[in-house]
């Protein structure tokens, strides 16, 4: 007879030997054993204050290092609660591992402790959901979630553990052995692809490329950035593709994106999709006669919304790779003297006009441009910004830039809310191993920091430099100034008079540090701001909270088109 192992060690020393570093989670019965038996088996375990958060920095970090994080969770509520977290990695397409305990199976149909349907709940948001049925198992099953959970299109994994698997032992001689999986293969285009990629591309007298967070993802930033220095083709990155190439270069046309998406007559989509984000691909956002070069990893995304005028199945990177050497053997530069990109610059540096007028005003209350170009000259030009809210976000992905990839984390395509401080912890670890010396910066609206701002703690306790900056207007969208607000309330029952949109006026979050004997700042004008992120800057083993008071009704520059356009079917 051979040693016998526990299940937790199997369970801890299986996920190890696929390659997953971090655990974020919250222990209880029946998984307390197995937070332990992880960080014995040298996994790094850290302890959140909330399921959902922890979803997010588990899957954040999943991002950061093409490796999926792990996110340990109790039966019954604690799964139910990372359901958000789940479905908002599937959809932004990032690699995961979600681990629940779950009830004695003998305790089953007759009310046990936590009693829930846990891997039926899971499957809408999961590749692969499963529950190992016995202890000797348990290897295949990690093998095979970490497997599902990078390869092709990256997305989640779910194990269910049963509170008896997780108590019981085996024999070391039955359990199923099994090595590292090897890294996810490369899928390469097909020559012929390639060759009418090219032809639309050199015939196109409006062409565009739109960098997505795939690009991001797959480390494609070096060949991206030769072949658009070299084509000088117009580009516009998507939230997260924000820095594959930087938003400082010549080609990037960011401040005249809604021009550049109508008028252009050859779009080449990398790894990016014709979701909401980029308005579906249809008129009136874009030309009717456009043609669109679309390259993705996942077979079944090709011609979703619109039909595509060539689809590619790849990996971005090879797609490039291929495509620049063919555009380099024929020397194609796209001039900077044509039509299509005099109309271009004419339109950035009218918009840009326009939103340098709003940023340099900075009278009190301040607005949000004026906070975002301010925050610019000060803070690290090679920090990770993650950030969430609405102005807030949307503002501030085109007010503060990015010049290395996979450097701004945001609500993603899930449109997700609480998720910033979870993968500003997820960052901050990331930087802490990989990194070192990096700054992470959380940019919240005062309304998104309300759903997880007690990870601060977290921060606090795993000694993360993470500086987050509310923006705080008072409101959901947009609030009111004190007077306005307390003449709305004076009378009546406040559930009917207190507006929808409406927080409490000028909240001191900053004074959240006091709870740790640290320092926040409470900020009205743009010195103070400055000052404010200059002291942060050099904090190397602790967060802050700098609250920046804005104007209640403080809102974008005037759009062409509604925020977000109908699809138009």
């Amino acid at each position: 007879m051979s040693e016998e192992i526990s299940a937790v060690q199997i369970i801890a020393e299986s996920l190890k030997e696929q390659g997953v570093e971090y655990v974020f989670g919250i222990i209880g019965i029946p998984v307390i054993e197995l937070s332990m038996a992880m960080q014995v088996a040298g996994l790094k375990y850290i302890g959140m204050r909330n399921e959902q958060s922890a979803c997010y920095a588990a899957q954040a970090i999943g991002y950061l290092t093409g490796k999926p994080g792990a996110c340990l969770v109790v039966s019954g509520p604690g799964l139910l609660h990372v359901t958000g977290g789940m479905a908002n990695a599937q959809v932004n397409c990032w690699p995961l591992i979600v681990i629940g305990g779950s009830t004695n199976q003998d305790h089953e149909g007759i009310g046990g402790f936590q009693e829930c349907p846990q891997v039926e709940l899971s499957k809408p948001y999961c590749k692969y959901a499963a529950r190992p049925p016995t202890a000797a198992l348990i290897p295949l099953h990690v093998e095979k979630a970490v497997r599902y959970a990078t390869y092709g299109r990256p997305g989640v994994a779910y194990l269910d553990f049963p509170g008896n698997i997780l108590q019981s032992k085996v024999e070391a001689d039955k359990i199923y052995k099994i090595g590292p999986h090897p890294s996810p293969p490369l899928a390469y285009p097909d020559p012929e692809d390639i060759r009418s990629a090219m032809k639309l591309l050199q015939n196109a007298k409006r062409p565009l490329i739109i960098v997505g967070k795939g690009a991001a993802y797959s480390h494609s930033e070096n060949i991206l950035r030769h072949l658009i220095e070299n084509t000088n083709i117009p580009f516009l990155p998507t939230p997260m593709g924000k820095g594959v190439v930087p938003d400082t270069a010549p080609q990037c046309v960011s401040s005249a994106r809604t021009l550049a998406l109508q008028k252009a007559d050859v779009v080449l989509l990398l790894g990016a999709r014709l979701n909401w984000i980029l308005h579906f691909g249809r008129a009136p956002r874009y030309d009717e006669k456009v043609k669109i070069i679309q390259v993705d990893l996942c077979a079944e995304e090709l011609h979703n919304s619109v039909l595509s005028s060539v689809a590619i199945q790849s990996d971005i990177k090879p797609f490039v790779e291929h495509l620049f050497d063919q555009l380099n053997a024929v020397n194609y530069n796209f001039s900077s003297h044509n039509d299509w990109w005099r109309e271009l610059n004419a339109k950035c540096k009218k918009n840009r006009d326009t939103v340098m007028e709003m940023a340099m005003n900075i009278s009190q209350p301040l607005n949000y441009y004026a906070v975002f170009h301010h925050m610019q000259e000060v803070i690290p030009k090679d920090a990770i910004i993650v950030s969430e809210g609405a102005n807030t976000m949307d503002i501030g992905r085109s007010m503060l830039a990015n010049i290395l990839p996979r450097h701004r984390l945001d609500a993603g395509t899930f449109g997700t809310m609480g998720v910033g401080p979870g993968f500003a912890i997820a960052s901050a670890l990331y930087c802490r191993d990989y990194q070192p010396g990096k700054k992470v910066l959380c940019v919240e609206g005062d309304s998104a920091f309300g759903f997880s701002g007690m990870e601060i703690e977290t921060m606090v306790r795993y000694n993360l430099p993470i500086t987050i900056v509310i923006v705080n207007n008072g409101g959901i969208y947009g609030g009111f100034d004190l007077e306005v607000f307390e003449s709305m309330r004076s009378e009546g029952d406040l559930t009917q008079v207190t507006p929808p949109s409406a927080l409490t006026v000028e909240t001191h979050y900053e004074q959240m540090m006091q709870m740790f004997g640290m320092k926040g700042y409470f900020v009205k004008d743009v010195p103070a701001l400055q000052d404010a992120l200059k002291e942060a800057n050099k904090l190397t083993t602790r967060p802050t909270i700098i609250n920046v008071i804005i104007a209640p009704q403080a809102d974008r520059k005037p759009q062409t088109f509604g925020w977000l356009t109908e699809s138009k079917l």
